[in-house]
């Protein structure tokens, strides 16, 4: 849980003389650039600068990421400060829109950003940096994900009362020379269609105590929007779990957090990086040059008629494939467990998603790719022949050369232990103790999976099936960057869904999102098969 420090702001009532007659605006930090936070579907996001945008439609203003539940409309998106994406609301004079301007002044509610991506990459770590988005709307939460989206100033009119002797109105309000460009509402232009890519909720993960039968059919009966925001706060968790099963976080006193054996990253897929899946339809198409031009010499003398020659351009449909599991797990063991088993199973589950979806990245890879280079033995000179040997067949039918090497651990070790016939690393550890690595062919260290063998990028991931003995995988050498990359994957994370079983007490969570691959050009990558 992100827990947030209260922070000052300033109510400006109406003054005698009808200055700012009815105002009703509030002014904040919409997100940070540069700061990484957990959002509300579990994932790891950082807001590359300047990578926040409107379109033509201005953004509303909910309560809670409730569309049931406008209270206002963006004036205007300020991105000037390279820092933090600057905004300007007018709240609507309604009974929601007091109850949400009379909270933001007593600094109860903060900011969360609605957004969709529309282009970023996924480092190492796993976390989603997004370089373009659209802001599809503003917030006003408890419990925002960026402890720096805020709200820094509110205009109320008159008829919202406060008592001015408890409001601090010395902060410095960073929006000041632009407030009368703020209080102006652009012409809405027509809305272009949204991008095909799921939305991302700027919102805290928050800890949630989930309720019991009786409470969850009254949020039903009582109204839509109740239970929307009841079901929107379920988080849930991992096959039949029982009090039994985690005996270990039942309330005896525990140090530290839960020890977990395997680090959760996607190697493969965060290296060749992830594409936007279009939301509709079973499939999709994927279009791609099959037959191109051919330019021959002109007949001898002048106006004799050239070669005719043609151009086709191919659909590839791509079916999208659903990835997920479940988990039902006891009401006691939710309420009981501490820490709380729910974050443990949920994290597992997106974990356990990650690899599948990895795996099957890989395994698409090497089922696709049809052309081999023997590889006689770890020795530095058979290495190089070999990658030299992929490099040659890659470039040999498209002018492109490799740019990563994918392989399975036991491979990675091989590479580190390859020496020259001097017993010189092939590609040593740069920085050791005598070794300035002058003459190298690349590096790599004991310490990290990333290494340069003769200047490709070292992928390692266990998903890669690999060994030393004869016939066995020892990686891939393939073009997998750029705009020409050979290897698409594409995702739609769905995240977290859970429901109520009453007849059992229990909880039933499942994780899910879809994924699909394209092998755009097989003779892009070679596999290196042990002699």
């Amino acid at each position: 849980m992100i827990k947030l420090t209260a922070t000052a702001i300033t109510v400006d009532a109406a003054a005698p003389d009808g200055s700012r007659p009815g105002q009703r605006v509030i002014m904040g930090i919409a997100a940070p650039y540069g700061v990484t936070a957990s959002v509300s579907s579990g994932e790891s996001v950082l807001f590359e600068p300047g990578s926040l945008t409107a379109t033509d439609r201005m953004p509303r203003v909910y309560m809670f990421h409730d569309s049931s539940q406008p209270v206002g409309i963006v004036t205007q998106l300020d991105n000037s400060s390279p820092n933090e994406l600057l905004f300007s609301a007018r709240i609507s004079a309604t009974p929601l829109g007091d109850t949400a301007l009379t909270l933001s002044a007593d600094g109860v509610l903060d900011v969360s950003v609605g957004i969709t991506p529309q282009e970023w990459t996924t480092d190492d770590a796993g976390t989603m940096r997004i370089t373009a988005a659209t802001v599809d709307e503003i917030s006003l939460v408890p419990q925002p994900a960026f402890n720096a989206a805020k709200i820094t100033e509110v205009y109320a009119s008159a008829s919202i009362h406060h008592d001015p002797d408890k409001l601090d109105n010395n902060e410095e309000n960073p929006l000041d020379e632009e407030t009368p460009e703020m209080e102006k509402t652009p012409e809405i232009a027509a809305v272009e269609a949204a991008t095909p890519t799921a939305p991302i909720w700027a919102e805290a993960p928050r800890r949630f105590t989930l309720p019991s039968p009786a409470e969850y059919m009254a949020a039903y009966a009582s109204s839509s929007s109740e239970f929307a925001t009841l079901n929107a706060r379920i988080k849930a968790a991992a096959p039949d779990i029982t009090t039994g099963s985690t005996g270990g976080i039942l309330p005896e006193i525990i140090t530290g957090s839960v020890y977990d054996s395997l680090n959760p990253i996607r190697p493969f897929v965060s290296a060749i990086g992830t594409k936007a899946m279009p939301t509709a339809g079973a499939t999709f198409r994927r279009p791609k040059i099959t037959v191109r031009p051919t330019v021959t010499q002109q007949p001898t003398g002048e106006l004799n008629t050239l070669d005719p020659s043609t151009v086709t351009v191919s659909n590839n449909d791509i079916s999208k494939l659903t990835f997920g599991t479940y988990v039902t797990v006891s009401e006691q063991d939710l309420d009981w467990t501490d820490p709380a088993s729910i974050n443990i199973i949920l994290e597992q589950l997106a974990i356990a998603y990650g690899q599948a979806t990895d795996n099957y990245a890989v395994d698409q890879l090497v089922a696709q790719t049809t052309q081999t280079e023997t590889l006689t033995s770890f020795s530095g000179a058979d290495i190089t022949e070999a990658v030299y040997g992929a490099a040659y067949q890659i470039s040999n039918s498209s002018n492109y050369l490799p740019t990563h090497y994918v392989v399975s651990p036991v491979t990675w070790a091989k590479l580190g232990m390859a020496v020259d016939s001097s017993n010189r690393p092939v590609f040593p550890y740069v920085g050791a103790p005598g070794m300035n690595a002058q003459n190298a062919l690349g590096t790599q260290a004991v310490t990290s999976w990333n290494g340069n063998p003769l200047g490709l990028s070292l992928v390692v991931d266990k998903n890669m099936a690999g060994g030393t003995t004869t016939g066995t995988l020892s990686g891939v050498v393939g073009h997998a960057a750029g705009p020409a990359a050979g290897f698409e994957f594409y995702e739609q994370m769905k995240g977290a869904i859970s429901v109520d079983v009453p007849s059992t007490l229990g909880r039933t969570i499942a994780f899910r999102g879809y994924a699909a691959v394209f092998m755009a050009d097989a003779t892009k990558f070679v596999k290196i098969v042990n002699a």
